[in-house]
Order: C-alpha cells, then sequence, then structure tokens
C-alpha cells in the first residue's frame, strides 16, 4: 500500500458548548491508519498527524458519521479530486426490504447481507398502511394480484434497510434470486427467497431494480425532508428494552443476536437502527450516573456509532430477557452463564454486545424512549 496515500474529507462536528456547527478537514492516510484534522474557518492544525484504530477506509463515504477521539463528524464532502475521484464513484445505496412472512428470519437475512459485504445504513421495523402500500406497489397497480399484494404487505410488519456497498442494486438483485421463490429454488437455490420465500407473492423480501427505483422507495420509507416515514410497529405493552450496541453493529453481530433473542423463544415487535447524540445518550442514562464507575465510557461506546434499539415483549414473566443478557461483565457471564447473549457475543464491561432494561418497571419507559420520542 502506498505509505504516502491520502484521502480527505470535509467534516462537521455540532459545538454543543457553542451551539454551532464547526468544520473541520479530516485527512486519512490508509497506509498506516493515522488521521489529521484541519480547523476550515482558521486554516489551523486542529489535530496533528496521529495513529487512530477507531477509524477504517470502509467508513469514508458522504453521508457517513464516524468518530474521531469521540469526537462525531459528519462527512459533508470530498476534500479534493482525488479522494472523489478514488472512492466517490464507488458507493451506491439501495433498499432491502424484509416481508411480512420474513421477519421472522429476519438474523438469517441480516447475516446475508453482512456477509456479502453491505453496511447497513438505516434500519426501522414498520407497520405499511394501505395508503403506503399503494404508493410502494404504485407499478402494480393494474395487475390482477395487486389487491393480494397490498393485503399481504400491510399483513404484519416489514424491515425496510437503506444498505451500502460497490454495485448495491445489482448485488442485492443477485442475492435475492428469482422473483418467485419456486422458480428460485430451481434457478438460485442458495438465494433469499429460495431458502425463506413460499411462491411469487410470498417472496420473503424485495430489491428495486434501479437507481431510480431505489430513491424513490428510500425516499418512502425513510423520507429526507423532514415529514416522517412509515410508523414504527412498537406495541407498548408488556415489553422490554434491548440496545444492541455499536461494536457489535460495525463487528457484523447483529443478525447473529437477533436469531440468538428468537430461539430463546423472545419476541422483537419493535426494532430500529439509531445515530445518537451525547446529550441523548446521557438522558437515556441518566439513572446510572453517579452510580456506575463506567458511566462515562458506556455514553462514549453508545454514541460511537449507530446501535439497534429493540422492543422485546416479556409475555413470559418466569423466563426475563434479562437473564438471556447475562451480567454486564462478559468476563464473569463466560464463567457463570456461558450461554448468554453478553457471555456469547460481549468482549468487555463497556463493549459487553447489549444493554438491556434493568428494572422490569422501567421496561415500557426505555422503549417509549427510543420508539416514541427519539423516533419523531
Amino acid at each position: 500500500m502506498n505509505q504516502s496515500e491520502r484521502f480527505v474529507f470535509i467534516t462537521e462536528w455540532y459545538d454543543p458548548n457553542a451551539s454551532l456547527f464547526r468544520r473541520y478537514e479530516l485527512l486519512y492516510y490508509p497506509g498506516d491508519g493515522s488521521v489529521e484534522m484541519h480547523d476550515v474557518k482558521n486554516r489551523r492544525t486542529f489535530l496533528k498527524r496521529t495513529r487512530y484504530d477507531g477509524l477504517h477506509l470502509e467508513d469514508l463515504f458522504i453521508g457517513n458519521k464516524v468518530n474521531v477521539f469521540s469526537r462525531q463528524l459528519v462527512l459533508i464532502d470530498y476534500g479534493d479530486q482525488y479522494t472523489a475521484r478514488q472512492l466517490g464513484s464507488r458507493k451506491e445505496k439501495t433498499l432491502a426490504l424484509i416481508k411480512p412472512d420474513a421477519v421472522s428470519k429476519a438474523g438469517e437475512i441480516i447475516e446475508i447481507i453482512n456477509k456479502a459485504g453491505f453496511t447497513i445504513t438505516k434500519l426501522k421495523m414498520m407497520m405499511l398502511s394501505r395508503k403506503e402500500a399503494a404508493d410502494f406497489h404504485i407499478d402494480h397497480h393494474s395487475k390482477p394480484f395487486f389487491n393480494e399484494l397490498i393485503q399481504f404487505i400491510t399483513s404484519g410488519p416489514v424491515i425496510a434497510m437503506e444498505i451500502l456497498r460497490d454495485d448495491a442494486i445489482c448485488e442485492w438483485k443477485r442475492l435475492l434470486g428469482p422473483a418467485n421463490s419456486v422458480v428460485a429454488r430451481a434457478d438460485a437455490p442458495g438465494s433469499i427467497r429460495a431458502l425463506f420465500g413460499a411462491d411469487g407473492i410470498r417472496n420473503a423480501a424485495h430489491g428495486p431494480d434501479s437507481f431510480a427505483c431505489a430513491a424513490r422507495e428510500m425516499e418512502l420509507f425513510f423520507p429526507s425532508s423532514g415529514v416522517c416515514g412509515p410508523a414504527n410497529s412498537a406495541k407498548f405493552t408488556n415489553c422490554t428494552c434491548c440496545i444492541i450496541k455499536p461494536h457489535a453493529i460495525s463487528e457484523g453481530m447483529l443478525g447473529k443476536i437477533l436469531m440468538a433473542i428468537r430461539d430463546s423463544g423472545f419476541e422483537i415487535s419493535a426494532m430500529q437502527m439509531f445515530n445518537m447524540d451525547r446529550a441523548n445518550v446521557e438522558e437515556f442514562y441518566e439513572v446510572y450516573k453517579g452510580v456506575v464507575s463506567e458511566y462515562n465510557e458506556m455514553v462514549t461506546e453508545i454514541y460511537s456509532g449507530p446501535c439497534v434499539a429493540l422492543e422485546i415483549l416479556q409475555t413470559n414473566p418466569a423466563k426475563t430477557f434479562r437473564e438471556l443478557c447475562g451480567p454486564a461483565d462478559p468476563e464473569i457471564a463466560r464463567h457463570l452463564r456461558p450461554g448468554t447473549l453478553r457471555a456469547v457475543f460481549g468482549k468487555s464491561k463497556i463493549q459487553n454486545a447489549v444493554h438491556c432494561t434493568d428494572l422490569p418497571e422501567d421496561g415500557l419507559l426505555e422503549v417509549q424512549y427510543f420508539f416514541k420520542i427519539l423516533d419523531n
């Protein structure tokens, strides 16, 4: 690798003390993984070139949020022509939609998405209204099976994701396989529709055919213009909260954790990816302030990247979700409760894969924080 190669981005950081956005030029040297920052306004060096392991080449694309020494920077533009040429053409976003018939297989499908080199940049479990379903299936409006399509897609929650990689639209279509699951089983037996679909309508998942189609569908599920998209699927009854932490998401564990939760007999009734800022995390973790010595590190971990919040239905009072999560320290969990989520997926007391509600009476409050307050 070329030791002198560097990529330059213009980034924005929200300074909470001054209540304003500051712009920095961020330089990344892939040769040794070092970073350097300059203040755009006064042309001064803000951070001398320093090795930093928390940033990787695949994190560098416009619109992404990256953390450099616990400052959350939004990449808003390329800083030079070379960076734009080298990194600009390759990344593409598309919509991946898991349909009602395959929501219980979300873990397996997300695992396939991760293994194929995609990054999930947005994710939300939603309930579509008839109107939203009709807008989504607008191309099939005059087809005889239109009503059956609408009935099916509104029969239960769907999981919409924005996924990203080189040549994403084609690659996702290839993973899906032929639209009819019966044909898929014959022609592309390893594809998602062959594995999880039933027929031409109940075919597990969907992906747009073209760039224009992908843009239109993503706008429908994840509107950019401040309007709310389809409603989340949270039930707000008999529930508890789970947060899959950023380190687990970035290490590709999301699918495996979802499978482990389902296989332990719990139902996930709502799920959404959040990029939290420090103020929200401090508000959410307020009960731990001054109580837990690792409070600051806990806060920093949750806003270091995207996390995924889950509403877990707690229908069997004898078997609590907290027991499945296990002791907060994964080392202790591996000794005492080796089958628990933190024993299997946790790395340290801070990076212990999941947060779960500690007190039964707080379950609803924590779920509401994500699915009522933050979702709006």
